[in-house]
């Protein structure tokens, strides 16, 4: 296992992994994008296809169903995961396999970049990936600079939404810890819940009774319901397809309960591609390209 912005200090290969299992899919398109799709033996059902279907990489199931007998039975030399997309049992049933995992946990835009870097060291293609690394980070500056231009605009970004019989509609939304929150940031948005932090339990969060300590209980994704974003005014709402696939419905029910914000009276709740803001890697290209259009406006 190792850190996961992309440092790897216990994955020293002498030789390149030829035989890789990925149960991420933003990092399986970044290897493919990379060049080196062939490495990949194994992937989950939500990864893109490194031989668009022509040939036998094996499908070993979902990110957080992972079957481990079929990822053992490909004898890789690397298992690629992530924090929040797999189960901390999954790592540690492939390790008491003797499995080398490489377990990321990117929190934002450079360390998605780290990550790629660290791809290209354990593959050893750095000069082949440099190229394309760079023009990323250069992307990167460029975005980041044309930020600061004007202000940050207001925007709220919910990921899922359920209803509740006290409380009504509520979303679960991102804090400043989050890699979404650090793709909207350098893109010209302010994240009207980047100091919120997630309360315990969901009564507490949804403003119904007092919270408990979290203790170590993750803290970054709050919970919020409608008034909560009313008072805080977003200029933009950000509606992903993804993790829960916000449609036209959804669309229309968000400007019904947030009726009287900028964002519902001047029309700019949008719904976009998800993975533009969950994907890290090589993703992150179209993300810097896309993302601010939603921003940026007189």
């Amino acid at each position: 296992m190792s850190d996961g912005n992309g440092h790897n200090p216990h994955l020293m290969f002498i030789n390149p992994p030829k035989r890789v299992v990925s149960l991420v899919p933003s990092i399986s398109e970044s290897i493919i994008e990379l060049g080196i799709g062939d490495r990949l033996v194994g992937i989950t059902d939500f990864c893109p296809d490194p031989t668009g279907g022509l040939s036998s990489t094996t499908t070993v199931g979902g990110t957080r169903s992972a079957d481990i007998e079929v990822i053992s039975a490909l004898k890789p030399q690397l298992v690629l995961a992530n924090q929040e997309e797999n189960s901390l049992e999954t790592v540690e049933e492939l390790e008491k396999l003797g499995i080398p995992v490489w377990v990321t946990f990117p929190k934002n835009v450079d360390d998605a970049i780290q990550i790629l870097w660290a791809i290209a060291r354990i593959f050893q293609i750095e000069s082949e990936a440099a190229p394309r690394i760079t023009h990323l980070e250069r992307m990167l500056d460029w975005t980041r600079r044309a930020s600061l231009i004007s202000s940050p605009r207001r925007v709220f970004c919910p990921i899922w939404q359920e209803e509740d019989e006290q409380a009504g509609l509520w979303w679960m939304t991102i804090n400043r810890e989050t890699y979404v929150d650090s793709v909207l940031s350098i893109s010209g948005g302010e994240n009207i819940f980047k100091m919120r932090e997630r309360r315990y339990p969901l009564d507490a969060d949804l403003g119904l009774v007092e919270p408990e300590k979290p203790g170590e209980r993750d803290t970054r994704y709050p919970r919020v319901t409608v008034e909560e974003v009313k008072t805080l005014a977003p200029e933009v709402v950000l509606l992903p397809s993804e993790p829960y696939h916000f449609a036209e419905e959804e669309r229309e029910q968000a400007m019904i309960a947030l009726e009287g914000t900028p964002a519902v009276q001047e029309g700019r709740v949008f719904l976009l591609d998800g993975h533009l803001l969950t994907w890290h890697g090589t993703r992150l290209a179209h993300a810097l390209t896309e993302v601010p259009n939603y921003l940026n406006f007189d």
